[in-house]
């Protein structure tokens, strides 16, 4: 049974995942099948897509699903490891000063880790609206906010905590859907190319 999502964080599944041909053998490889019918179905040669099924599977993105005789055949079957991929931003850091800065600075791992865990969970979410029909309820609020000094954007933290504090506490239930509520804060980016 595949992973219902896996996060690429490997540049041998980075260059795997980035070729258009491998992407569509991933979504037709959603269940169990063979290259061969792949190939059929994608109206591709076989001898092409088989090229990509080993590259997928040596990358780990495809598994071994089994085996299915047709004819005087044996033909090898091959599943997505996951319903879903998401690339890891870390794909493109390297392991020079944005880890180092990660390492110093708490609060902007947690801002990273935040972001990644959103970006995640937002593509797990939409499969399940698209291949599972079902209605996601979700919220996204964002707003940019100009502070005079540090002291006030320290203040503004403080009661914002605090609001929200007091808001999961009012309405927050010991059974029921659990739901996720992130809060983040970090100087706006734009123009920063």
């Amino acid at each position: 049974m595949p992973e219902r999502l896996a996060v690429l964080d490997t540049s041998d599944e980075l260059a795997a995942i980035t070729h258009p041909t491998r992407r569509r053998v991933l979504d037709a490889l959603r269940s169990p099948d063979s290259a061969a019918s792949v190939a059929r179905r994608l109206g591709e040669p076989r001898q092409r897509i088989n090229h990509h099924v080993r590259e997928l599977a040596k990358a780990g993105l495809l598994v071994d699903a089994g085996e299915r005789r047709k004819g005087n055949f044996v033909e090898q079957l091959y599943e997505a490891r996951a319903h879903t991929f998401v690339l890891s931003p870390r794909l493109t850091w390297g392991n020079g000063a944005r880890l180092r800065a990660i390492a110093d600075q708490v609060s902007l791992q947690e801002l990273v880790e935040v972001g990644e865990r959103v970006q995640r969970d937002a593509a797990a979410l939409l499969d399940r609206a698209a291949f599972d029909g079902e209605q996601v309820p979700s919220a996204a609020v964002a707003a940019t906010v100009r502070f005079a000094d540090a002291e006030s954007r320290a203040a503004f933290l403080d009661d914002y905590l605090a609001l929200t504090a007091s808001l999961i506490e009012r309405h927050a239930a010991r059974e029921g859907e659990a739901y996720t509520v992130a809060l983040v804060t970090y100087p706006e980016t734009q123009g920063d190319g």
